[in-house]
């Protein structure tokens, strides 16, 4: 059986010796990696670090244990006290947040940042940009385009502020007017006649509602047939 560069003869002689050399190849075991590991020390010293990694452990699975308790409490008193995972996550969030405030690189970054400001603020550069724009504020503030706008400004402010309380006094003159007017008093006047008939009315009829009927204040007899 042939395939594409490569001859595999089932027969061939030379079968085996791929397995009997990868068996010839020296296994590693768990004790000499070890004795290797621990080369330099004396079996008193080794088996005395084995104790000592036990209880480590030991401790340290006793520590997952309180850990899960501790945790599994904090949960129930969280659900009574009904606080959502919301606010376990604000929490977290803001020691997270003050955690890194006290951090030394933190600090250490606000520290360069405020040098670096004193080095810009104090520059030759930045006082000269400084000096330019106060220099060009004040030109702009004392020309006479500028005084001419503000004076315009302010006389549009006066003009509008008049208007509107000239608008107003004429609105209340306007209403004192009409309230003056014998039209607007007739209607008063027809106002208050209606609602006195109305107020009457209604007197009358609670008053034949509360009299008794009849002669001698005798109820009439019902002469109905059954």
């Amino acid at each position: 059986m042939e395939s594409a560069g490569q001859d595999i003869n089932l027969h061939s002689p030379t079968k085996g010796l791929l397995s009997d050399a990868m068996t010839d190849v020296p296994v590693e075991s768990a004790a000499s990696a070890r004795s290797r590991a621990a080369e330099g020390l004396s079996l008193a010293e080794e088996e005395e670090l084995r104790s000592e990694l036990a209880k480590v452990e030991e401790e340290i699975g006793t520590l997952r244990q309180v850990l899960a308790a501790k945790e599994r409490h904090c949960g129930e008193l969280k659900r009574k006290l009904g606080l959502t995972p919301l606010d376990g996550l604000k929490q977290n969030l803001s020691r997270s947040w003050h955690d890194v405030q006290v951090s030394n690189a933190y600090v250490k970054t606000s520290e360069k940042l405020g040098e670096w400001n004193d080095k810009v603020t104090q520059s030759d550069l930045y006082l000269s940009a400084s000096s330019t724009l106060e220099d060009w504020n004040e030109k702009l503030t004392q020309s006479e385009a500028y005084k001419k706008t503000q004076e315009t400004l302010s006389q549009a402010g006066q003009k509008t502020s008049a208007a509107l309380s000239n608008v107003g006094s004429v609105i209340s003159r306007k209403l004192g007017d009409m309230r003056n007017s014998a039209t607007f008093k007739s209607f008063e006047d027809r106002v208050g006649t209606i609602k006195s008939r109305v107020v009457g009315s209604r007197e009358n009829s609670t008053d034949c509602l509360h009299s008794p009927s009849g002669a001698g204040g005798k109820p009439p007899e019902d002469n109905a047939p059954f």
